[in-house]
């Protein structure tokens, strides 16, 4: 198994117990927990639901406690076989299916061996009734009903969006882009934890703005939000799993959970936007200074009409909140990503070439990195460190994928080579002399108006 898959299997299993994983949790509320992760069924990286016994959710609760996201990465496996269902007999199992909607994976597998005498996994059959459409959910008969939700306590889930904000004029760019405005509120106070605009809409815009949030407000205990590029990246699933949080996305088309975001987008747009482009808008900078604050001095205190709370008292009356140690938060936003070292001991990243052990040559390594600078690269092989990358051909030093973190366009000079000899050459034709280029640089001197000539 490479180191790609391994993180991902690493990853899903963080998504299956974090829910358990709270320090604060009792003995007892960690069991009601477990019992409740063991009774449903969760997305594999392959694409199908699994269900754990409690022994592996215990088994994989202990391994996190004892070595982080690292530990639950798979062991290496000495069996690769697999049972390969008969893709004729899918039509069949739809069949059943539809004829009775309670019908289970289970059942409908048992009904394909004792017809055919074909053995079907029951997780494959599951599988395929849902990429058809066809899982109980999609067949039930009555409408779901949705309840309020709040977060009971401060830190306990925030949620994150992006609202797209007014054309801004932008120095990367001639003339202007769109801004986006990256927003995290936190569920039970209603506090705007942090909020700026972007130029962009991609990862490393969320990571930088998670990462601001994280060092101002606390770690949260689950991070809420959509499933739009941004916040769907293994990226930002490696950040959430390495600082322990619980990354949950919202089902498409599903409302719930996500009307205290809406509302305050709706708040921006009337009382911050509004404004804003009316006086006009002067840079990117300038609109965040702005933001910054009014999400300060208005947003956050004034007095919320559900919880007659200001969001900022309320965030603060439960007391200090967890923080992240420096050197946890810089290996959480790092990205990672999978490389076959070359013959020459050496590994390809973003036109860059780089020099590794050569005890690696053809073994697949993880290369850990901060995007915004490509001069430090480590490796890893099977979780374990194994040295560091050395740059030896360096084309880009900013991952193409940060276009916020890229260089700022060179100033302009203003000076005109050609037009210096063009100049020089009509003064000496004037005198009948020859060209003397070594005067050039003479001929550029302050005139009595501060300009150059």
């Amino acid at each position: 198994m490479d180191d790609k898959l391994a993180e991902q299997i690493a990853l899903h299993r963080w998504a299956v117990i974090a829910e358990a994983a709270g320090a604060n949790l009792t003995a007892a509320e960690r069991g009601a927990l477990v019992r409740q992760i063991t009774a449903r069924p969760h997305p594999h990286p392959d694409g199908s639901p699994c269900t754990y016994s409690r022994g592996t959710v215990d088994r994989w609760l202990r391994a996190w406690r004892a070595g982080g996201l690292d530990a639950l990465r798979p062991s290496p496996r000495s069996d690769t076989g697999a049972v390969r269902a008969h893709p004729e007999l899918f039509a069949e199992a739809c069949a059943l299916r539809l004829e009775l909607p309670g019908r289970s994976a289970a059942q409908i597998a048992s009904i394909l061996f004792h017809r055919h005498g074909v053995t079907v996994p029951e997780r494959t059959v599951r599988g395929q009734l849902r990429r058809a459409g066809l899982h109980r959910e999609a067949l039930a008969a009555e409408p779901k009903a949705y309840g309020r939700y709040e977060a009971g306590a401060a830190n306990e889930r925030w949620i994150t969006d992006v609202l797209v904000g007014p054309w801004v004029p932008y120095p990367k760019r001639e003339g202007s882009v769109r801004a986006r405005l990256f927003l995290i509120v936190d569920d039970h106070s209603r506090l705007l934890a942090d909020g700026r605009f972007y130029g962009y809409e991609n990862a490393r815009a969320c990571q930088e703005l998670l990462r601001r949030a994280i060092t101002r407000r606390g770690i949260p205990a689950v991070l809420y939000c959509d499933n739009g590029a941004p916040f769907s990246n293994a990226w930002l699933a490696r950040t959430c799993g390495v600082l322990g949080i619980r990354l949950v996305h919202s089902a498409p088309y599903s409302p719930e959970g996500r009307g205290k975001q809406e509302r305050l987008n709706r708040y921006i747009r009337e009382a911050f936007l509004a404004e804003a482009t009316h006086q006009g808008i002067e840079s990117l900078d300038s609109l965040n200074d702005l933001f910054a604050a009014w999400a300060g001095q208005v947003a956050n205190r004034r007095v919320h009409a559900e919880t007659g709370q200001a969001p900022i008292d309320r965030f603060e009356a439960g007391g200090p909140h967890r923080q992240a140690s420096p050197d946890l938060l810089r290996e959480a936003f790092r990205w990672s990503v999978t490389r076959k070292v070359t013959r020459t001991a050496s590994v390809p990243l973003e036109g860059n070439s780089y020099a590794v052990d050569p005890a690696l040559t053809g073994r697949r390594v993880e290369l850990r990195y901060d995007p915004e600078d490509l001069t430090r690269i480590d490796v890893y092989l099977d979780g374990r460190p194994a040295g560091a990358a050395i740059p030896f051909v360096t084309r880009r030093h900013v991952h193409r994928a940060v276009p916020q973190a890229a260089r700022p366009e060179p100033a302009v000079t203003g000076i005109d080579y050609l037009a210096m000899v063009a100049a020089a050459h009509d003064d000496e034709a004037g005198t009948g002399a020859k060209i003397d280029f070594t005067r050039l640089g003479a001929l550029t001197v302050a005139g009595g108006d501060g300009e150059d000539r």
